[in-house]
C-alpha cells in the first residue's frame, strides 16, 4: 500500500511548561524591564508627535 504522507513528517508539539518560580531578584529584573518599555513606548509617542527634529527637514539644493 502507499502511504499519502509526503516528504518530512512534522515534529510533535511539545506540551506547555507551568508557570516558572521567579525568586526576588528575577522579579526585579522583569519590573525594571517592563518600566524601560514602558518608558521607550512614551518616547516613541512623543516623538511621533513632534514630527522630524531639529524642524529642517529634507535640505533642498537650489539648482532647478
Amino acid at each position: 500500500m502507499s502511504s499519502k504522507q509526503g516528504g518530512k513528517l512534522k515534529p510533535l508539539k511539545q506540551p506547555k511548561s507551568g508557570k516558572k518560580e521567579y525568586d526576588e531578584h528575577d522579579m526585579e529584573l522583569l519590573q525594571k524591564k517592563k518600566e524601560e518599555e514602558k518608558a521607550l513606548k512614551e518616547l516613541r509617542t512623543k516623538a511621533s508627535q513632534k514630527g522630524s527634529f531639529g524642524g529642517a527637514g529634507l535640505k533642498k539644493s537650489g539648482k532647478k
